[in-house]
């Protein structure tokens, strides 16, 4: 992560936004597009919505109370793949909100939804791009990844996922494709 400025915002103000209660609701964080986002089109740069995305995971982490969880049992947060649809471009100095949700969970894996909006001027509230991520935690001790049961446990939620949506199952379904490819 290379918004530090940005990263000890996020950190601060998690002490001072409400709690998330529901990890199944979206998270949202106010952030501004700034000089050293943008690329040569004078947008933000394609790369810097996957950074930007970090800041609003931690902010889902540290809000929800998956933080205290994770330093007490000394588990490390991994993203094991990210889609990114690019909308609509985000220019200079502009506002714009990150929501970031789970939208649901098989044995291994954390599967999130992450929103860039407009909140200002004619497209508020539009879309300008989307990001889906597989997530999940490591535990250096056990040099494993954590089953996904364990963390709902830690966390006191329903072991059950929410229905998994369309889009998500193929995406699942390409994944499974080009891990064969990589393997």
């Amino acid at each position: 992560m290379n918004l530090y400025l940005r990263l000890i915002r996020v950190v601060i103000a998690s002490f001072f936004m409400a709690r998330i209660t529901n990890v199944l609701e979206p998270a949202t964080i106010r952030l501004r597009v700034w000089m050293n986002d943008l690329d040569s089109n004078g947008h933000m740069n394609n790369g810097r919505y996957l950074t930007i995305m970090d800041l609003g995971r931690l902010d889902l982490i540290m809000r929800s109370g998956i933080l205290k969880m994770m330093l007490r049992r000394g588990y490390q947060p991994v993203l094991a793949s990210a889609q990114m649809r690019y909308r609509l471009q985000l220019k200079p100095i502009r506002p714009f909100d990150l929501q970031t949700r789970i939208l649901c969970w098989d044995d291994k894996w954390v599967y999130m939804e992450q929103r860039f909006l407009f909140t200002t001027g004619v497209k508020t509230g539009a879309v300008a791009a989307i990001g889906i991520v597989k997530g999940g935690f490591y535990d250096p001790r056990a040099k494993a990844t954590v089953p996904t049961s364990e963390l709902l446990k830690a966390l006191n939620l329903p072991s059950e996922s929410p229905p998994f949506p369309g889009h998500i199952q193929k995406w699942i379904e390409a994944e499974d494709a080009l891990r064969a490819v990589t393997a």
